[in-house]
This record gives C-alpha cells, sequence and structure tokens, in this order.
C-alpha cells in the first residue's frame, strides 16, 4: 500500500514538473508578435514627429518607453519565460500603441503604404497560408524565415528613433514586394 501511495505521488509530482516546463518556453508567435508590434509604433512616432503632430518631448518620451520595452523584450527572448510573462509585454506593447494613437490626433494623409504595416500583412498571409494548407510548409518556412530577416532588420534600421534613410525604406520596399510576389501565387 505505501508503495502505491509512493509511486502515485512521484507520478503527480512528475506530471507537475512537466506540464511547467511545457509552459515555461520561448514562444516565437508571441516574439514575431512583440516585433511586429514594436516596427508600428515607432513608425507611428516617426510620421507624427514629421507631421507635427508628435510634439519633439512627447516623440522623445514615448521612444523612451518604447526602448525599455525593446530592453525587455530582449530580456525575455534570451532566456525561457512563462506565457504571462510575454502577455505583460504584448499589454505594455498594446498600451503604449493606445496612447500613441490619442496623440496622433493631428494627422496627415500617409501616401504610401509603410513598411510596418506591410510587414503585419504579410505576416498573417503567411500564417493564414500556412493555417489554411494553401501554402505547403517548405514554402511556408522560407517565407517565414525571409519575413522573419526583413522584420529583423528593418527593426535595427530604426532602432533608437532612428528614421530609416531613403535607400533602406526603398531596400526594405523592394523586399517586401518580392515577397508579396511570391506570396501571392499561392493564395
Amino acid at each position: 500500500m505505501k508503495k502505491f501511495i509512493v509511486l502515485t505521488v512521484l507520478m503527480v509530482f512528475g506530471l507537475i514538473f512537466f506540464s511547467g516546463c511545457a509552459t515555461v518556453r520561448t514562444l516565437p508567435d508571441y516574439q514575431r508578435n512583440a516585433e511586429s508590434k514594436m516596427v508600428v509604433i515607432q513608425e507611428k512616432i516617426g510620421d507624427g514627429l514629421k507631421t507635427g503632430a508628435l510634439t519633439p518631448d512627447q516623440s522623445q518620451m514615448y521612444l523612451t518607453t518604447l526602448k525599455a520595452i525593446r530592453t525587455d523584450y530582449t530580456e525575455l527572448r534570451e532566456i525561457k519565460v512563462s506565457r504571462e510573462k510575454w502577455n505583460s509585454l504584448q499589454g505594455r506593447l498594446d498600451a503604449l500603441g493606445e496612447e500613441i494613437d490619442k496623440a496622433l490626433v493631428r494627422t496627415t494623409k500617409i501616401e504610401e503604404p509603410r513598411s510596418g504595416n506591410r510587414i503585419v500583412a504579410l505576416q498573417k498571409k503567411i500564417d493564414d497560408g500556412r493555417i489554411s494548407g494553401r501554402l505547403p510548409k517548405s514554402e511556408g518556412r522560407e517565407f517565414q524565415t525571409r519575413i522573419d530577416s526583413i522584420r529583423s532588420d528593418y527593426m535595427r534600421m530604426t532602432e533608437g528613433g532612428r528614421s530609416a534613410m531613403p535607400e533602406e525604406r526603398a531596400e526594405i520596399s523592394r523586399r517586401l514586394d518580392s515577397l508579396e510576389t511570391e506570396l501571392n501565387k499561392f493564395q
């Protein structure tokens, strides 16, 4: 009888241990989502400053907040963390985005689609194609690698609040155009 109780207790602790290990891991979808949000927020700040909808002080305050979130993101990406920590980071990004949207009362028309918005839209197309099965696995992995590379390069270009140079924006746009053209073949 004692052996049965000990065995049962060990099994329960084993299950608890393994379930804890399964929930404490880095989630690539959370990383991609956070990176996309950071890109879009960065563009909103830059556009708001260019159009005059944000004052230099406001934009600096938002950039400082975004930099703190980026630092936390980098730390989370390096270690294994719980889903709650990723949700907290996502919540901070959402709150910052909403705060910037409220401050962007005086907006001007933007002639061209922004790279951040295009990255988000293409990520959604890739995800939808993979989920629906329209996109074969090998192509899905290739497209995901390409969009991750573009997103990473764009984040590096706009790090620290700087705006991408015209030639950098043109290169990102060219890469996005190429990816979108190839992706549309599977739609």
